[in-house]
């Protein structure tokens, strides 16, 4: 009788590549972020939210870093792929969205426009993933992104950084606020909807560096 394999600890872990720990480091600064947005909202104080803001660059950089780290290393894999995506969703589309209820997005359709770009955002990956192929070149490199890319949300966070800078939030954001019936709208909300197009657009055509 043969006998069965040893079973290996931890043995998912085991299996990453290099690049894949630096994906969930991706994923890690975007949910520090999005915990830093929310204890801003429970009132620790302003340094929470500049935490949360710090920590969007520092996912960035690190979704720029595991696609080089993968090529430097000949490490590419199907899941690093599916990790990347479901990191820059936290990163780029949760931890944005808290962002802005932070800053002061709370009426009930300032809330559905952060809702569907969070499902836009998951949209446009869920369709880049399945692309991916036959968007890209000969030598295996997409030449370009369908509509906005998701990491493009962080020219959200920086408007909204600097609108909280300057004391432009919460009751004093630009343009005020609209009663719509029982509902209220900050028309600076429909930035969010006007970012999700971008990116499920079909349409739209972004070169890929």
């Amino acid at each position: 009788m043969t006998s069965k394999p040893p079973i290996r600890r931890f043995s998912m872990l085991r299996d990453f590549h290099a690049a894949d720990f630096v994906t969930l480091l991706n994923g890690v600064a975007g949910m520090g972020a999005s915990l830093a947005f929310v204890r801003y909202v429970a009132g620790e104080g302003d340094g929470s939210f500049w935490l949360g803001a710090a920590l969007l660059p520092v996912a960035l950089l690190m979704d720029i870093l595991d696609g080089r780290v993968a090529r430097f290393r000949g490490e590419a894999s199907e899941i690093g792929r599916e990790l990347d995506s479901l990191a820059d969703i936290v990163s780029f589309g949760v931890a944005p969205a808290i962002m802005g209820f932070a800053v002061g997005l709370r009426g009930a359709l300032d809330l559905v426009c952060l809702t569907i770009f969070v499902a836009c955002g998951i949209s446009r990956l869920a369709r880049y993933n399945v692309t991916a192929t036959t968007l890209s070149d000969e030598s295996g490199k997409v030449a370009y992104f369908e509509g906005m890319p998701i990491p493009s949300s962080l020219l959200l966070a920086s408007l909204f950084a600097v609108l909280f800078g300057v004391g432009r939030a919460h009751d004093a954001l630009p343009l005020g606020s609209v009663q719509v019936g029982p509902a209220v709208l900050h028309p600076v909300a429909l930035i969010y909807l006007l970012h999700g197009a971008a990116m499920v657009s079909k349409t739209l055509r972004v070169p890929k560096p």
